[in-house]
């Protein structure tokens, strides 16, 4: 029982240690970190992978968060309490806004809405619960791409296809490359019809408490109430807010 119960915080360590780090890590990182012997990092990491738990990165010899730990983690942000209090934080922003106000985490190469309170407007634009939409022309994904370290954003802008939604989508690599600097500079992400015609969008990051963007709060209205403008007008809010789910997530 000791060698199980040794084995299992073992594996919990790599686990801990894959998803705090702010990049993907290798054998040697989880050997030298954890002091395990190369072979029993190995074997410990290939089994995770088998399970699911972890995922190999695009280099084939770094490790990510698998799709099961990824799913645990939506569970645990999907608990009862934490709904609770995100749903009075954005239910508190929509009345202030006036808008459709939603909490997006990244989920692969697109983003996934994990909750949403809904504007009091007949006229709105709806992404239900559970919502996938791309990264490379939404204010939620551009502001996680921005704030992705260079050589891992290089590296997924690479492999993504940079489809156009409407005319003003960005489908030029160096120019969104461009646009996800001076997002990563001014720390919110925007989206000026990019995804669907008359529809303009802003999102603000939620740090967890290691300072990393695990999610976002994103506001987005029909341009015919809604502009670029009025939407910048909301950061003070929408910043709030952000402060309060972050304050939930260390609590």
């Amino acid at each position: 029982m000791r060698d199980k119960g040794h084995n299992f915080l073992r594996v919990y360590r790599i686990v801990e240690f894959v998803t705090a780090s702010p990049r993907p890590v290798s054998y040697a990182d989880i050997s030298e970190e954890l002091a395990l012997a190369k072979p029993t990092a190995h074997r410990l990491c290939e089994l995770l992978i088998d399970q699911a738990i972890l995922q190999r990165g695009l280099d084939g010899k770094t490790f990510l968060p698998g799709p099961r730990l990824k799913s645990l983690a939506l569970h645990v942000m999907g608990g009862t309490t934490l709904v609770t209090e995100r749903q009075l934080v954005l239910h508190s922003l929509s009345r202030r806004t006036g808008e459709t106000c939603n909490l997006t985490v990244p989920d692969g190469t697109s983003v996934l809405y994990l909750d949403r309170v809904e504007t009091e407007w007949p006229l709105r634009i709806a992404f239900p619960v559970g919502s996938r939409v791309p990264l490379h022309c939404t204010a939620s994904g551009k502001l996680y791409l921005s704030q992705m370290a260079t050589r891992d954003r290089r590296r997924l802008l690479g492999a993504l296809v940079l489809e156009a939604c409407t005319p003003n989508t960005i489908t030029d690599a160096a120019h969104l490359a461009e646009e996800l600097a001076l997002t990563r500079e001014r720390q919110y992400g925007i989206d000026k019809e990019e995804f669907l015609d008359g529809m303009v969008a802003i999102a603000v990051p939620v740090r967890d408490p290691e300072g990393r963007t695990c999610a976002t709060i994103a506001i987005h209205g029909p341009t015919q109430r809604f502009t670029i403008d009025r939407a910048i007008g909301h950061l003070p809010l929408m910043r709030d807010a952000a402060a309060s789910l972050e304050a939930t997530l260390r609590g």
